[in-house]
């Protein structure tokens, strides 16, 4: 039996919107089991001072997929936050699909979707670009940059600002759409060899180094939870290699 989706977090309704498609199209087009976290990292909460932060990840795996990560993520009053990855097994040349939505007290600070390339190029293979390419075009009015690190991320990265409701839903609709190809791509995937096995792993490294050097989110974890906890979770959980 896999984790249902039930948060106990007053989360931003779009994130709680976004969590439930996601999980829903995963439940549709992959067969779920369950992936073990370290103990006691499911659900977390820490004060500091008055502020509290709470984190609920739920945690699956697939015949395609070693780790298939949603993380949900309440910093009171301050932020909420959505964060997914969904990792390869090394013997598939498949990118790895990111989603991360960052809602602060007023205001949708960031919106992120993308399928990232671990193949030495750094490059989606042909049939992704393809079907990519055939998605509907939105027009968002507040794109944003990549950070310094982010040669990870594909041509087609989506990273905005939604404004109004309008485009919210455009960009639930973006992520739906990229996630319902990948899905439907990794099912039809093929073993490869020893050697292309190798060069996934790397990827898959490289694509982990790099994000780890999100400073952002090891400053709200070491402020709670102190250094070593920070390095553990970063490592074990959000983005680890060895299963």
């Amino acid at each position: 039996m896999v984790q249902d989706l039930t948060t106990f977090l007053p989360l931003h309704p779009l994130i709680y919107k976004l969590a439930t498609s996601i999980v829903s199209c995963w439940r549709k087009k992959l067969y779920l089991a369950p992936y073990k976290l370290p103990k006691d990292l499911n659900y977390i909460e820490s004060l500091l001072g008055t502020d509290k932060l709470t984190i609920q990840n739920f945690c699956y795996q697939s015949h395609q997929f070693r780790k298939i990560h949603l993380e949900l993520v309440r910093f009171e009053q301050k932020l909420d936050i959505l964060h997914c990855v969904m990792f390869p097994r090394f013997k598939y040349s498949l990118p790895i699909f990111g989603c991360d939505l960052v809602i602060g007290k007023n205001k949708i600070s960031a919106a992120v979707v993308d399928l990232s390339p671990t193949n030495p190029k750094i490059e989606l293979s042909r049939e992704y670009k393809e079907k990519l390419s055939q998605l509907k075009p939105y027009d968002f009015l507040m794109t944003r940059n990549l950070p310094e690190w982010g040669d990870i991320f594909s041509e087609y990265c989506l990273f905005i600002q939604p404004i109004n409701l309008e485009e919210e839903n455009k960009f639930l609709q973006q992520v739906e759409d990229i996630l319902q190809i990948h899905c439907k791509q990794s099912t039809n995937s093929k073993i490869v060899s020893d050697f292309e096995r190798n060069l996934n792993l790397q990827g898959q490294e490289y694509y982990c180094y790099k994000q780890k050097q999100n400073d952002k989110t090891r400053r709200i974890l070491e402020n709670f939870f102190g250094v070593n906890w920070a390095n553990k979770y970063i490592s074990q959980v959000l983005f680890n290699i060895n299963n």
